[in-house]
Parts: structure tokens; C-alpha cells; sequence
């Protein structure tokens, strides 16, 4: 037999492999198996979640999740004062809007630069918590313990700056209690002090109206509520357009001048009878200073012929003074006359009081002459009178002075000693042959009023000291 020799393989066909034991799969899931038929039912229902894969947690917790735990209570908690501080802060901006809204003044003022302050610090510990919930995510499975006690410090430390802005927020709060019951009083006064307003304004229309309806005019008065309408369509638009504090001050000064347009008018019916009544007595009057300013010269005639120069040089001007303002008087009763019949009440009755003040003047002076001759006569007669008077005024006052003191006091005793000298030498001037009894008059008044003063003086100090 012909040997046949062996034919080479061709590279491309596979040689064939020896024989392998059981692949790693298999031998893990064979390990699988065998321990799941030694182990209970339970936890081999628990075995497909150990397998799942890497993001489960530990079995049985430990130190990571007890650190967890601490760290969610910490945001827990730090979230809890993140949301009072923003509650107060939204009722405290309630509060300062209040306050501006009816407030202008300094401490107003000063209230929002606070809370603006405020409000600036509040944003500050608000991003610092933000940021510590931001870092830290407290829900991953691989959370170690380290960065769930760091997270547990920054989100503490978070909580009590919160914590500590909103106890400043809370006596900022209080110190605004006066400005705050201040504005909410003039908030409750605004609704009614715009309605007394307007119902002023009603009642001073229908008093308007009824004075006219019984023939009396009032042109002065129509003119005056009728400057009050644009300050009435004001009110009508509202203290969101025009301010509170603006709105209240119109409505009380509208009410006002709306009280006195129709407290005027009610009056005016018995204003025009007084007119008449003054016309009349001011007219009486005047005629009867004509008839006393015509008896003024045959006083002065005595009085040059027996007094000094010194005793009436001053009166000399009397009777035709008195003359002037008589005639001025009657001139302004006439313009008052004209005035009642044009119904100008406001301008009759103007009149009239210039008119009782010239009357008046006229009166003094042609009185001021009779007496005067009166009181030099008494001085002349008995000048012994004045200088008792006057001595008995001196003598109280140091009575006064020295009641519970063994010296006087040196503000009481010189001004009483200078009285004393100033009398003595107003009674030298008596002396001679036509005394000047007009200068010991004016004296002895002036005396009597430095005497007073002391007296005054002394009785508010010890009543003060009582």
C-alpha cells in the first residue's frame, strides 16, 4: 500500500479546543442558586434587589444614614424659619406701606430706610440658605457621612441667621407701634371726614338758599362756598390720587369753611337787625361827643387859669381832635349806611367798628380834660390824701418783705427804699408858690407802681416755693 501522506489544515478552519470546565456566568449563577435554596423564602425575595446594581443602598444603614437623617431634620428646620422670616417680612411691608401712606414726617422716613435695611439682610441669609439646600442633595444613595454632617452644619448654621434677622424684624416691628397707630387712626378718620365734608357743604347750600328765599342777600357768601366746589370734586377723586394725608387735611378744612358759610348764613337775618341797631346808637353817640367836644374848652380855660403850664399843655389839641374824629365818624356811618343797603354785611359791618373806635377815642379825650381838672382840684384842696395813699402802699410792701426774715432781701429793700426817696421829693415840689400838682400826680402813680411790682414779685416766689 501506497502510504498517503497527511494533508495540512488550511489556516482558516478552526482547530478544535479542548474541553473547558463550567464559564464564570455559569459558576456565579450556579452560586446563585445554591444559595438561594439555603436561604429562607424572605430573603431570597429580597436577592434580585442586592443584584440590581450599584445605585441601592446598605442593607443595614449605619453611620451614613443616621448622619442623613440629622441633615434632613437641619433643613427641615432651617426651612421652617426661612418661611416665618418671609411671612413677617410680608406683613411688616403691609405695615410700612400703611405707615407711608398716610406719614410724611422724619420718623416715617426713617421707618422704610430701616426696613430697606432690613429687607437688604433678609436677602443676604436667604441666598446663604439657598445655597446650602443647593449643595448638598440629601436623596443620593451614595451620600457619605462626612458630606451629610457638613450639609447638617452649613443648613444649622443657615437657620440661625434666620432666625436671628427675624428677631431683629420682630423689634423693629415693635418700635413702629406708635407710627403704625398713628396711621391707621387717620385711615379710619379719612371715610367720615369726607363725608362731614360733604354734608357741609350740602347744609351751608340749603342755609345759602333759605336766606335768599326771604329777600336777604348773600353775594359774599355764594362766592366763598363756590371756591369750595373744586376742593368737593378733590375729594370725590379719591386719596389714591391726591394722598391721604392731603385728602384728610382738605376734607377738614372743606367741612370747616363749609360750617362757617353756613353758620353765617343762619345768622344773617340777625346780623342785618344788629347793623340796624348799631347804625342807629353809633349815630346817637356821635351826635353826643359833638355836644362834650364843645364843652371841652371852657375846662381848658380853668385849667390855664389856675395850673401851671405843666398841668394841661398836653390837652391842648383835645377839642379839635375830638372835632376831627367826629366828623371821620360820621363819614363812616354814612359809607356804613350805603353799605347795609347794597346788602354788603361784611363791609357795613367793618364800617361800623372803625366808627365805634373813632368814638371811642373822642371819648377819652374829651374825658381825659374834665378829669384832669377833677384830680388837680382834689390835689390842691388836699394833697395830704395822694401822699397817705401812697405811703400806706410803701409801708405794705415792706410789711410784706420782712414777714419771716430778720433782713430784707436786698432786691425787695432797694427798689421800696428808692420808693420812699421818690415820694419824698414829689412832696418837695409842692413846696412854692404855683406847684406843679400834675408832675406830683404822675409821681406818686409811678410810685405806687414800682411798689406793686415788688409786692407782685414777691407773693409768685413764696407761691412757688409752697
Amino acid at each position: 500500500m501506497t502510504a498517503t501522506p497527511p494533508q495540512r489544515k488550511s489556516p482558516s478552519q478552526p482547530r478544535p479546543s479542548a474541553p473547558r470546565g463550567p464559564s464564570r456566568a455559569a459558576r456565579a449563577l450556579a452560586g446563585t442558586l445554591a444559595l438561594a435554596a439555603a436561604l429562607p423564602v424572605a430573603a431570597v425575595l429580597a436577592l434580585p434587589g442586592a443584584f440590581a446594581g450599584g445605585g441601592t443602598r446598605r442593607w443595614f444603614g449605619g453611620r451614613a444614614e443616621s448622619q442623613r437623617a440629622e441633615a434632613q431634620a437641619a433643613k427641615d428646620a432651617a426651612a421652617a424659619a426661612f418661611y416665618e422670616l418671609d411671612t413677617a417680612q410680608r406683613d411688616l411691608r403691609i405695615s410700612i406701606e400703611t405707615i407711608t401712606a398716610v406719614d410724611d414726617s422724619p420718623a416715617a422716613r426713617r421707618a422704610i430706610t430701616g426696613f430697606e435695611a432690613l429687607g437688604r439682610r433678609i436677602d443676604e441669609v436667604s441666598h446663604q440658605y439657598i445655597q446650602a439646600v443647593d449643595a448638598h442633595d440629601l436623596d443620593r444613595d451614595d451620600l457619605e457621612a462626612a458630606a451629610a454632617a457638613q450639609a447638617r452644619t452649613e443648613l444649622t448654621r443657615a437657620k440661625a441667621e434666620l432666625e436671628r434677622v427675624k428677631r431683629d424684624l420682630d423689634r423693629f416691628e415693635e418700635g413702629l407701634g406708635p407710627l403704625l397707630g398713628k396711621a391707621e387712626t387717620r385711615l379710619a378718620r379719612l371715610a367720615p371726614a369726607v363725608e362731614r365734608a360733604r354734608q357741609g357743604l350740602l347744609a351751608a347750600s340749603n342755609a345759602l338758599d333759605a336766606v335768599r328765599a326771604s329777600g336777604l342777600g348773600a353775594d359774599d357768601l355764594a362766592a366763598r362756598l363756590a371756591a369750595l366746589a373744586p376742593e368737593l370734586t378733590r375729594l370725590n377723586q379719591g386719596a389714591g390720587q391726591h394722598g391721604v394725608p392731603q385728602t384728610l387735611e382738605r376734607a377738614e378744612r372743606v367741612a370747616r369753611e363749609a360750617g362757617a358759610v353756613r353758620a353765617e348764613a343762619e345768622r344773617l337775618p340777625e346780623t342785618a337787625a344788629e347793623i340796624d341797631h348799631r347804625l342807629v346808637s353809633l349815630r346817637t353817640r356821635a351826635q353826643a361827643l359833638t355836644t362834650r367836644a364843645g364843652q371841652v374848652e371852657p375846662v381848658l380855660s380853668e385849667l390855664r387859669r389856675r395850673f401851671t403850664a405843666a398841668c394841661w399843655q398836653d390837652l391842648q389839641g383835645v377839642p379839635e381832635g375830638a372835632a376831627e374824629h367826629v366828623r371821620q365818624a360820621e363819614a363812616r356811618l354814612a359809607e356804613a349806611r350805603a353799605a347795609r343797603e347794597e346788602q354788603r354785611w361784611p363791609d357795613a359791618t367793618a364800617l361800623l367798628s372803625t366808627v365805634r373806635a373813632l368814638l371811642n377815642a373822642t371819648d377819652e379825650s374829651v374825658s381825659a380834660a374834665g378829669d384832669r381838672l377833677g384830680r388837680l382840684n382834689a390835689v390842691q384842696k388836699d394833697p395830704r390824701a395822694e401822699i397817705d395813699r401812697t405811703r400806706f402802699a410803701i409801708r405794705d410792701a415792706q410789711r410784706l418783705a420782712m414777714a419771716g426774715r430778720n433782713t430784707p432781701d436786698p432786691r425787695d429793700a432797694r427798689p421800696l427804699d428808692d420808693a420812699v426817696a421818690r415820694l419824698e421829693r414829689a412832696v418837695g415840689t409842692l413846696e412854692g408858690r404855683h406847684p406843679d400838682y400834675w408832675h406830683f400826680l404822675t409821681e406818686t402813680e409811678e410810685v405806687r407802681r414800682a411798689v406793686s411790682g415788688v409786692v407782685a414779685r414777691i407773693r409768685e416766689e413764696r407761691g412757688g416755693g409752697q
